[in-house]
């Protein structure tokens, strides 16, 4: 898959240097998955949430953060749409339309 906005992850773990190894860990198993489903990322990250409008919610760091991507399965690609800690995270009113 490709990360479009990678530079996002980046720039977040860079202020937050606590999330840096799993949100490298989480890019590096994206890069290499080919996802078809939902079922595809399921193998993958076990604890990921479909949330409605191509939107999907993956814990990050034992769900110390948050990371919400849009994934188009057709051109594999994932967008990054949010990365936050559980508690901005929570904050948000709408998610499927971040």
């Amino acid at each position: 898959m490709r990360i479009i906005a990678a530079r996002t992850i980046r720039q977040y773990y860079e202020a937050n240097p606590a999330s840096k190894s799993a949100l490298q860990d989480w890019s590096s198993k994206v890069k290499q998955a080919n996802w078809l489903s939902f079922a595809d990322i399921k193998k993958t990250f076990n604890s990921v949430d479909y949330v409605g409008n191509q939107h999907y919610v993956f814990n990050i760091k034992g769900n110390d953060f948050r990371l919400v991507a849009v994934i188009k399965f057709t051109v594999h690609f994932v967008l990054i749409r949010f990365i936050g800690t559980h508690a901005e995270y929570d904050r948000i009113n709408d998610i499927a339309n971040i």
